[in-house]
């Protein structure tokens, strides 16, 4: 399992009957979490799930929403950032949202890591980085911070200005960041007729969507032909492609199966995928997060 165990301001304190008790910063959310199929006796569990400043809660009909605890010791404001260090000065806001998320994925921390150690490792101040369903900009902030220029795509509006205040948080407001709101797959394919390359790719495909003009995206049927498209934009001498996959069902082979049969015959290198997660603070678990599939050029 690739862990991302070096948050400081982030932890999965316990996890139980489906719920998940979390602390970002110092406020603390219950989300719920398909993967917590285990229930703990009630001695076991942490007394902090009864302080915890909100609670999201599923609806029988579909959906669900925030409930708020108002005596709770400090009152959870609208929004509010949280740092990690583990890949340099990262700084991002978190907003409680409709269907659970808060604007980022702490598990990522452990990729963010890895293709930043790269980035640095590589010696070279001309890297260039493609992200792909960069939703709010947690991989741009980290690639940027190591020093390289990217590019951030994604179809949702909302979602890149929120990017662009990560990055401003983050001390990269001048940073070289392309911001691009549009269809990933269309973007790709101008990219490589125009004869873009990029040495680094990051995407974090999602198993259904829409593009802004209603493209349909289904995660079995359109992930190899944009992986294929992708090697298309890649430089002669890349340094990585990571792919982040959430879809259940969707075995980390097939994303390993996928780099191996697109990347590989041309430029041979490292492949990599297993399982993210995070450490459960109470009991020394792990909570399984999706997968990623790594290649780099070793």
């Amino acid at each position: 399992m690739f862990v991302s165990d070096n948050w400081q301001d982030f932890e999965i304190i316990d996890a139980h009957d489906g719920e998940k008790l979390e602390r970002w910063g110092e406020f603390y959310l219950i989300r719920p979490d398909p993967q917590v199929v285990w229930k703990l006796h009630e001695s076991d569990r942490s007394p902090l799930w009864n302080s915890a400043n909100a609670r999201y809660v599923r609806s029988s009909s579909g959906g669900g929403e925030w409930e708020f605890n108002r005596n709770s010791a400090k009152k959870l404001p609208k929004e509010w950032k949280v740092c990690y260090s583990g890949s340099g000065d990262l700084t991002y806001k978190i907003k409680p949202m409709g269907f659970k998320h808060t604007g980022l994925f702490p598990e990522q921390a452990t990729n963010w890591d890895w293709f930043s150690e790269i980035i640095r490792k590589s010696g070279r101040h001309d890297v260039k980085v493609l992200n792909l369903f960069a939703y709010t900009g947690g991989a741009t902030v980290a690639a940027a911070t190591a020093g390289a220029s990217v590019c951030h795509v994604d179809a949702a509006r909302g979602m890149v200005e929120w990017a662009k205040e990560n990055a401003a948080a983050s001390g990269l407001a001048t940073h070289p960041i392309r911001y691009i709101v549009d269809d990933c797959v269309k973007f790709v394919a101008r990219e490589a007729r125009r004869g873009n390359k990029y040495d680094g790719i990051i995407m974090d495909p999602p198993s259904y969507g829409r593009g802004p003009s209603g493209e349909i995206w289904k995660i079995e049927d359109e992930l190899f032909p944009l992986v294929e498209l992708c090697a298309d934009v890649l430089s002669d001498n890349p340094l990585f492609f990571l792919i982040n996959s959430y879809t259940t069902g969707l075995s980390g082979a097939v994303t390993e199966n996928i780099l191996k049969l697109t990347l590989q015959p041309k430029y041979g290198g490292k492949i990599s995928a297993d399982e993210v997660g995070l450490p459960i603070t109470n009991g020394g678990l792990y909570l399984p997060c999706g997968h990623s599939g790594r290649w780099e050029l070793s």
